[in-house]
């Protein structure tokens, strides 16, 4: 007996019970979709299965039917990827379903056409089965939300543990690929939404740089800072899907930007001692942080001299007064102005933010039952030609945006200075517990990012330890599009770390 008909056999004993389609890389779904014989049947039952698996965690919020699936499916042949399943956040146009936000408002909006990720995926032969959950408006509602939870969706719990949160905002994105219903998935970030979730659910999250991947066809919040995604169980499937979906688009402004010697296919050629010989900055502990963050400081120093690197220790400098408060006020000004373009272009009723707001307010119990629209209501406050305190909003913006230029020169000193070919740290604190009283808990912990989300530089985070029964990721951080760089960087840290968290369905 030939070695594909001994596959064809274990995996037609192994689709027989619930858990079959779990954890399968994009190579492994590719060929066991190839070799099934009733790809129809294959699909109804991949279908059924994974609405089960994910009953309890609810990471996805809606899927296309069977026979759209094999349509794709069908569309896909003679295509690299043909037949392997994606999710996509709720944010990303895709004809057929609505592009909610995860806001009861938004529920008639069937976008007329695909986002351009989604063409490019249908092109290198995807198949996109749904939308996955996210935190409502992706986190920029308002003040005291929980991660995880959004009006049409309901609440993404941890697939760790489903009394705590999954982190946001692309947090269905994150926890639809720990459970292993689909080898990867799309998330978006404006600031930590892919790298936080990612990190939390201890999976691969690459936030590009802002340009590599076309917006369009996103609900927005930042021209600065938003991009999308991809998510994984490995930094190899989720480099197929970076390549797959990167590129120029017309439609795009800061797609031009690509350097014309872009090296695309290096993104998925790694080579595992790529390590070997490189000058590693750590972001140190500080006095004074819990013991756990010096313990996984010092596990991930070890595997990098393992691997043959050089460990320079870095402490970064404190950001200036008015940071967090210009950041802020980019993303109010900016989500002001894209949102309406979005909108006035869309098939939704909701013709511009005030509408929304309207709307919640009309439906307050639904939308607003522990906490508000804040953001909703700066964010018109900030709009173009407005006056805060006597002075106009625009002059106010173009202020703010002198921190874009510090994140980036800060970044990018840091690594000139030093020598270095990338900047590492800790990513995220692990999970903590759901709490519609008091909203998301970011307290006693570590995080690392920020910086990279605001100058719009990549941004990669790789699953490195479990605390506590919680995974908790390492990040790898570099210049504007270096994306081979960082993504060999982390792929080399992998394979020497060797470390694939999974959850177990039905702790609780």
């Amino acid at each position: 007996m030939n070695n594909k008909a001994i596959f064809f056999l274990f995996l037609s004993s192994l689709f027989c019970n619930p858990e079959s389609f779990k954890s399968l890389s994009v190579l492994e779904f590719k060929e066991a979709i190839a070799l099934s014989q009733n790809k129809k049947a294959f699909l109804e039952n991949y279908l059924e299965e994974i609405n089960q698996l994910d009953s309890e965690v609810n990471s996805i919020i809606a899927t296309y039917d069977s026979s759209m699936m094999y349509k794709s499916y069908v569309y896909g042949r003679n295509k690299e990827w043909q037949g392997v399943p994606i999710i996509i956040k709720d944010n990303i146009d895709s004809r057929g379903l609505p592009n909610t936000a995860g806001s009861l408002s938004m529920l008639d909006n069937f976008p007329r056409r695909d986002a351009h990720l989604v063409s490019r995926l249908k092109k290198a032969g995807f198949m996109v089965v749904g939308k996955a959950n996210l935190s409502e408006w992706a986190n920029f509602r308002g003040r005291n939300s929980v991660s995880g939870w959004s009006s049409h969706g309901g609440q993404t719990r941890n697939p760790y543990d489903l009394d705590y949160n999954p982190c946001g905002s692309s947090s269905g994105s994150a926890a639809a690929v720990a459970l292993g219903l689909v080898p990867v998935s799309i998330g978006t970030e404006t600031n930590g939404s892919i790298t936080c979730p990612a990190s939390i659910n201890g999976v691969v999250g690459i936030k590009p740089t802002v340009g590599l991947v076309s917006r369009h066809g996103i609900i927005p919040i930042s021209s600065t800072q938003d991009t999308a995604g991809p998510m994984a169980r490995s930094v190899f499937d989720a480099a197929v899907v970076l390549k797959s979906i990167s590129g120029r688009d017309p439609k795009d402004s800061a797609t031009s930007k690509i350097p014309s010697d872009f090296n695309f296919s290096g993104l998925i050629n790694l080579k595992n001692n790529y390590l070997k010989g490189k000058r590693i900055g750590l972001i140190m502990a500080n006095e004074g942080d819990l013991e756990i963050t010096f313990t996984l400081i010092k596990k991930a120093e070890k595997v990098f001299l393992e691997a043959g690197a050089e460990i320079v220790p870095i402490t970064l400098k404190p950001l200036p007064n008015n940071f967090w408060s210009s950041a802020l006020f980019i993303l109010e000004h900016e989500f002001f102005i894209g949102l309406n373009e979005y909108l006035k272009k869309s098939k939704s009723s909701m013709e511009n933010m005030a509408s929304i707001v309207e709307f919640n307010n009309a439906n307050k119990k639904e939308t607003m039952d522990f906490y508000g629209q804040e953001y909703f209501l700066s964010s018109i406050a900030a709009g173009p030609g407005k006056k805060i305190e006597g002075k106009n909003t625009d002059d106010i913006y173009q202020e703010a945006l002198a921190i874009v230029d510090f994140s980036k020169n800060y970044l990018d000193a840091v690594l000139e200075d030093n020598e270095l070919d990338a900047i590492v740290g800790l990513t995220r604190n692990t999970a903590w517990k759901i709490d519609y009283r008091t909203g998301d808990n970011f307290e006693n912990g570590w995080g690392n990012g920020a910086l990279s989300a605001i100058s719009g530089y990549p941004h990669i985070t790789i699953p490195l330890s479990m605390v506590d029964g919680f995974p908790t990721g390492l990040s790898f951080m570099g210049t504007a599009w270096d994306e081979v760089n960082l993504i060999n960087l982390a792929y080399s840290f992998e394979q020497k770390n060797n470390f694939f968290p999974e959850p177990t369905i039905g702790k609780n």
